[in-house]
């Protein structure tokens, strides 16, 4: 035990010997550079996380403070009002309902075509794969328009039904191409050669090897779109009539314009109505976010691994 303890001791001081021998090594050009790269990226940090800071203190202050400037550092009057306005609301919950359905429904239906579309485009003997390539890309710089989308969907006669919002989402010809090239470069050519001489078909190759290797660009593809849909709310505006079927942005933006809306009141009604807007524009991104920041931090470990070998080529 007490040579164990000793020679953990002796490590960690080699260690520390050669970090100090390392860092008299540098020249003056290299801590000039480590000086100001750390500088550029702790002010690129602030200028990042500054506004979602004053986001928070913004929504739990005084509306009134908000107004007169006085809050930029930390929270002025604190005060629950505005959350408490927004979460009694019963449309709140409803619109959160709504994303969550349109979230999970819009996330399985396109990892169930995104991931085999981007494995079969990625096989090099794929017939016809030049046309199929050309084919994806024409409309992922070209597109009918407003009109021709809205008369297409009428034409299927999806205009105030939940499906106008799920299936314009499910296929992102950019994530397509991702999956692709990070098929592309991630799976051994020779691993699948051996799943072929042990008699393993292109099917069970696909669920057997390929998914289980593919596991970040899963997680990723995931990721962005949850974040696409959960954030979405064009389409909800352009196609949905009944409000019950409205998304949590949508709601949050009716909640927006009727609190702004100054018609017909007098001065103190108006100043009154301002300062609840002004209020419940911070608290609504507050709420509209929580979901997203929470589902982040599941799918990191595989984010940077997946985007990563997916843009890299041998």
């Amino acid at each position: 035990m007490d040579n164990s303890i000793s020679n953990t001791s002796v490590l960690n001081k080699e260690k520390a010997l050669i970090k100090r021998r390392s860092i008299k090594k540098l020249s003056l050009g290299d801590r000039v550079f480590y000086f100001i790269n750390t500088l550029f990226l702790t002010l690129l940090a602030l200028i990042i996380l500054y506004p979602v800071y004053f986001i928070i203190i913004a929504s739990i202050s005084d509306p009134d403070a908000v107004l007169g400037g006085q809050v930029y550092l930390y929270p002025v009057k604190i005060t629950l009002d505005g959350f408490e306005k927004i979460l009694h609301r019963n449309d709140i919950w409803t619109g959160y309902l709504n994303t969550i359905w349109y979230t999970v429904i819009t996330v399985v239906l396109s990892l169930a075509v995104t991931i085999p579309a981007g494995w079969a485009l990625s096989r090099k003997k794929l017939p016809g794969r030049k046309f199929w390539m050309v084919f994806f890309i024409i409309p992922m710089f070209f597109g009918g328009g407003l009109i021709p989308f809205y008369n297409v969907m009428s034409s299927l006669h999806l205009i105030n039904s939940q499906w106008a919002i799920i299936l314009p989402a499910i296929l992102s010809v950019w994530n397509l191409f991702m999956t692709k090239t990070f098929f592309e470069s991630s799976i051994p050519e020779g691993l699948l050669e051996a799943a072929r001489i042990d008699g393993a078909g292109k099917f069970r190759t696909f669920y057997s090897i390929v998914l289980p290797l593919a596991k970040p660009i899963i997680a990723v593809m995931a990721l962005y779109y949850a974040v696409g849909q959960w954030n979405s709310y064009f389409n909800a505006m352009i196609f949905l009539q009944d409000e019950t079927k409205y998304p949590l942005q949508l709601v949050l933006k009716e909640i927006l314009i009727a609190s702004e809306s100054t018609v017909g009141g007098s001065g103190e009604t108006i100043l009154q109505q301002y300062r609840l807007a002004n209020q419940l524009k911070y608290v609504s991104v507050i709420v509209s976010s929580i979901p997203v920041l929470c589902l982040y931090p599941f799918v990191q470990k595989y984010f940077a691994q997946g985007v990563m070998l997916g843009s890299l080529k041998d």
